[in-house]
């Protein structure tokens, strides 16, 4: 028996397109439809008014973000269409082909708890800040998590009825949500399926509301506070060390003493902010900071190594053997504390 499907529509500012979607749906479809107006403003009340016609529409006077949308949108189905087994997302824009939802539902409803992407290829005419964004979104994913998922920004998404409340609990009310969603799936023992899916981009993609800036900002927002965290112990490291290399410069090993005692500053000082800035783990300092450290200390001896190593047979230059030694341990020391040392759980964390 085929399972009740209720698709999930956040719309800011919408157009024509969308109409011409909830058309589709309807004469091919019998799944309920829900809209989020997402604050569009009073221009567009004609364009909801006609939606009504073949979809719920509910919404808000204020722009909140396609997050804040979309788990609106599950709130409204939890409360007026609590028979609903699956729950699709879909973008308004038209951007999504009414067959691809049809094979991504399927594959959700043969699937156990489970979340199920429609990817598109990225192949042919693509615009570039589109082919852009979804590559260095897709680095930054597999960069932050050890997996590969194709299309890391795409609204078609499919999930079982059961999942929604935790759905709700993902943080983020703008673009990054749908970028959070994927980081923590995974983690929360939740598999992500993908579905081969046509790629299509109207007029140049001018319809997206993403702003290249902020909203990449949004999403990048965990690797860039782990940059900045970094950037900052790894100035304390190179100036101490810089300031060291020099007073003991007449002294024999004087690179590798400079090396350790400025490292050991400035872990200790990145330890303080990756704990409670970056990935903000509460509690449980003794284990965190004995696996810290250990860390800190494999990293020390495999710096202390490649510095040598190329002061003294490659580039024979202090600060540039220092600045090439940070650049190659730097995902090595990322993706240590990302997944084992501060990996958050449901239980460390109060999820």
């Amino acid at each position: 028996m085929e399972k009740k499907c209720t698709v999930l529509i956040p719309a800011y500012e919408p157009e024509e397109t969308m109409i011409a979607l909830l058309k589709e749906l309807r004469e091919t479809t019998d799944w309920s439809v829900v809209i989020v107006d997402d604050g569009s403003g009073p221009d567009f009340a004609p364009l909801f008014e006609t939606a009504r016609q073949y979809a719920l529409v509910t919404g808000y006077t204020e722009n909140h973000g396609k997050g804040y949308a979309l788990r609106r949108g599950m709130v409204y189905i939890k409360q007026y269409l609590p028979d609903t087994e699956i729950i699709l997302t879909m973008d308004a824009d038209g951007q999504h082909k009414v067959p691809d939802a049809v094979r991504v539902v399927k594959k959700s409803a043969a699937l156990g708890r489970s979340l199920v992407i429609g990817s598109r290829a990225f192949t042919g005419k693509i615009p570039l800040r589109s082919r852009f964004g979804n590559g260095m979104t897709r680095f930054v994913y597999t960069l932050a998590t050890g997996s590969r998922v194709t299309d890391t920004q795409t609204g078609l998404r499919a999930f079982h009825m059961d999942s929604l409340d935790y759905m709700l609990t993902i943080p983020g009310d703008r673009y990054e949500y749908e970028m959070t969603m994927l980081l923590q799936c995974p983690r929360d023992g939740i598999p992500i399926v993908e579905v081969p899916i046509e790629t299509v981009y109207l007029n140049e993609n001018k319809s997206s509301h993403f702003n290249a800036l902020k909203d990449s900002a949004r999403i990048y927002k965990d690797i860039l506070k782990f940059c900045g965290s970094s950037l900052l112990s790894f100035l304390v490291d190179f100036l101490l060390f810089n300031l060291l290399a020099y007073l003991l410069r007449d002294r024999a090993n004087g690179i590798v003493i400079s090396n350790v005692i400025a490292r050991v500053i400035s872990a200790t000082f990145n330890y303080v902010l990756n704990k409670r800035v970056v990935f903000q783990k509460k509690g449980d300092v003794g284990k965190t900071a004995v696996q810290y450290f250990a860390l800190a200390v494999g990293i020390l001896i495999a710096n202390t190594a490649i510095v040598t190593l190329l002061y003294e047979h490659v580039v024979h230059v202090k600060w540039v053997a220092k600045l090439i030694a940070e650049v190659v341990l730097f995902v090595v020391n990322w993706c240590v504390q990302r997944f084992i040392i501060f990996k958050k759980t449901e239980e460390a964390d109060g999820q």
